[in-house]
């Protein structure tokens, strides 16, 4: 099997855009959010706990998109409903063995994924690891500022509540997202520590969007794949994947839902913001904490 491409971000840093872009190359094949490393076994996906994260039906679309367009050629209603069966079969597996089968399926073609929720514990990383020894890795960053931003824009901010990055102020607890940025790369940085050099690759988000030519050709010489003109054109067309668009009814997701309403790439130089100032989602005038600041010098901000 040809080792998989595993990017690791936090959510709203290009993560949806990288993927589908990486995922058109003629030699991989892109999917969708599996989240299939949040849990150990494929059936703690359908049942429902504390952790909705990694429970929550919407978790699971992502994989019945892939399981309906790898095994049937297409994602309709009855497509889906055999995915369902095909994981019910399944559902005494280790998520690790249901990977290595969709793997092993879509060979010799480069499997690329990310899923956000793996970077919020270092147990889901260190799965990908024992699932797959030889797969390499994609640190994909994006500044504090606009990440946080983003974040605090998709549902008032719903994904830094729910992984309680909170500020307790004397009077109230208010969204507080940077928390977040802040803890999921550690956590990143503390895994990539475990996996040799020449199997991980920086980028930041900010450079590939102003440049992708540039950084997609780096990345597949760094992959090892095609890296002609024809090979970028194909990645420079992230809305041809068949996922990069909302599926059916039953399994509409897989996906952040800004990027499937809108998967065409426009290049554009991003703004860096300053990292001193005080920060727009909070309404008392404080910046970044020192930590983040410190954090995201070392990420090259």
């Amino acid at each position: 099997m040809a080792a998989p491409l595993f990017l690791l971000a936090p959510p709203r840093s290009y993560t949806s855009l990288m993927n589908a872009m990486l995922g058109q190359h003629p030699q991989a094949f892109g999917l969708p959010e599996l989240c299939l490393f949040n849990v150990e076994r494929l059936m703690e996906m359908w049942v429902r706990t504390s952790d909705e994260m990694g429970n929550d039906a919407k978790t699971r679309h992502g994989l019945l998109r892939a399981v309906a367009e790898i095994y049937s050629g297409e994602q309709s209603m009855d497509s889906v409903k055999m995915a369902t069966h095909w994981c019910a079969a399944r559902q005494g597996h280790t998520t690790a063995e249901v990977y290595q089968e969709l793997v092993a399926k879509i060979h010799p073609l480069v499997a690329v994924e990310k899923s956000p929720a793996y970077t919020i514990d270092i147990k889901r990383l260190r799965r990908i690891k024992s699932a797959f020894p030889d797969a390499r890795y994609l640190h994909l960053t994006r500044h504090p500022v606009g990440q946080c931003k983003s974040v605090m824009s998709l549902y008032e901010g719903t994904f830094a509540l729910f992984v309680n990055s909170i500020e307790f102020l004397e009077d109230r607890a208010i969204i507080e997202p940077q928390f977040a940025w802040h803890d999921f790369n550690i956590n990143i940085l503390d895994f990539l520590d475990e996996i040799p050099a020449d199997r991980q690759i920086r980028v930041r988000g900010e450079d590939m969007m102003s440049d992708p030519p540039k950084y997609l050709g780096m990345i597949c010489r760094w992959l090892g794949l095609r890296d002609d003109a024809e090979a970028i054109n194909q990645m420079m067309h992230p809305e041809r994947s068949p996922f990069a668009c909302f599926g059916p009814l039953d399994a509409m997701f897989g996906n952040d839902p800004n990027f499937l309403a809108g998967p065409t790439f426009r290049p554009h130089v991003v703004k860096m913001p300053s990292l001193d100032k005080p920060v727009p989602w909070r309404e008392d005038g404080k910046g970044l904490r020192p930590e983040v600041i410190a954090l995201a010098h070392e990420l090259g901000y």
